[in-house]
Order: structure tokens, then sequence, then C-alpha cells
């Protein structure tokens, strides 16, 4: 059974366990290519989420419960797609803040955010240190996985460390998860193989720049979801999944060293 935050009545919220963990997913509504569904950031990060919740509160492992994931968030790189719903980053940085400020008043102290798309990382971050300064909570930011265009890995070696979305990996996830989602008919190699030109400056590179997926042709996808498998995508997301539930653990015991 999941412990759902929505589910659970005021006195019982109040009365939760010293170092409840609460987890928020962040997801994305945003293109995806012609192959993806609008949905698959929000689909990895809430499916993830649960999941891992479900064995860290099965094994009592921690005291832990699971937030309404946030499906609107940074997306304004792909703004000029349609099917891409975005929130300004100060409208972001201020929901997840004031997020902060509520679940302090509930009497919860440690707020972990799983997050699903690259974009939010930066402002997430940020976020996790306002929240911590102004309402004391100990934030914590974790990705399903580090995403490439941030010195991540990707699961393609043809990808060059590039499928930084709607690649192999996402396409992947979403053929495991979503199945009858995904249109692997219009899946197309769009890896800018370009970039290798440059020492510096590049996806996983020590100096990055800024971008919109448009900058890549019209798509809007960048890596290699050609040769993208259900069988590499449950791998994905059970190593997922067992890295969250560890992380919740730590995060509920987490303390900086004096």
């Amino acid at each position: 059974m999941v412990p759902r935050f929505v589910d659970l009545t005021a006195p019982r919220i109040a009365a939760l366990p010293p170092h409840t963990v609460a987890v928020l997913p962040l997801g994305a509504i945003e293109q995806h290519g012609p192959h993806l569904p609008v949905s698959t950031d929000y689909v990895a990060a809430t499916e993830a989420a649960e999941a891992a919740v479900r064995a860290v509160a099965e094994a009592g492992s921690a005291p832990v419960v699971l937030l309404p994931g946030l499906a609107y968030t940074k997306s304004d790189e792909h703004h000029w797609a349609a099917g891409t719903i975005w929130l300004s980053w100060d409208t972001l940085m201020r929901t997840l803040v004031d997020i902060g400020r509520s679940l302090a008043t509930s009497g919860i102290t440690r707020l972990l955010f799983v997050n699903g798309h690259g974009g939010n990382s930066a402002l997430g971050q940020v976020a996790c240190r306002e929240i911590r300064i102004k309402f004391g909570l100990r934030t914590f930011f974790a990705h399903l996985s580090v995403p490439a265009d941030q010195g991540g890995r990707t699961s393609a070696e043809n990808e060059h460390g590039m499928g930084v979305h709607g690649g192999h990996g996402e396409t992947s996830l979403m053929l495991h998860l979503r199945p009858e989602l995904v249109h692997m008919e219009h899946a197309r190699r769009r890896v800018p193989e370009g970039l290798l030109d440059y020492e510096h400056i590049g996806f996983g590179k020590p100096v990055s720049f800024g971008w919109t997926s448009a900058d890549f042709g019209p798509d809007g996808h960048i890596g290699d979801p050609t040769g993208a498998t259900a069988e590499h995508g449950k791998a994905i997301f059970e190593a997922a999944v067992g890295r969250l539930a560890e992380v919740i653990v730590e995060a509920h015991r987490f303390t900086t060293p004096a």
C-alpha cells in the first residue's frame, strides 16, 4: 500500500512520525518528438516515486508519504511546440517554495523532490535551499537518473552522450510503462553530432550552453530512439526505483555533520 498524503486526515498528518519524508514527483507536460506522449516526464517521475514509496513503506524502512505529482513545470526549452504547457521560472519557484511552506505548517520536516525533467534541475536546487532557509525543512533533489546534458550517461553508445530528450533511454522507459502511447513507427535518429567538434562546450561537458529543442531540428527530440526496447526500459525503471528507495531511507536519517 502506498501512503498518500492526500488520503490522510489533518489530525493524522499532524501526528506523522518524526522526520517523515514527503516525496514530491516533478514531471513535465512537453513535446517529446513524434513518437512519445507529452506526458513522458510526468509518467516517469510519478510511477518511479510511487514504486519507491511503496517499497519503503512495505519494508518499514522509514516513514514516508507520497504527494501528488506536479505536472506543469519549467519546460520553456520546448515552448515552440504544440502540446508543451510550461510555467515561468518565477511561477514554478514560488510554487515549490509555497509547497514547502505549507508542508512546514503541517509539521513535515523533510521534503524530497523526485525529478523526471532535466529542465527543472537548476531551479529545483535553488528552491531546495530557499525552503531550507525560510522554513527549516531538510530538502533533497533526486533525478530518476542524472540527465545526460548534466553529466549523466545515456544508455546507448551511439548517442555519444547526447540522448537528452526522447532518445533511447526515455523511449525504452515508456515502452515499459506505457507501450500503448509510444509510436515507434515515427522514431528517428536525431543526434547532434556536430557538438562533437567542441572540446569544452556541449552536453555533459565542462561548459554548458543555453538551448531550445528547436535548435536541433523540427522533430523536437535529441537522441536515438530507434533501438529502444521495453526490456531495457524495465531495467532503467527498476534501477531508478531501487536508488530512490535508498534515497528516501537516507533522507529520513540525514543530518549535516557538525
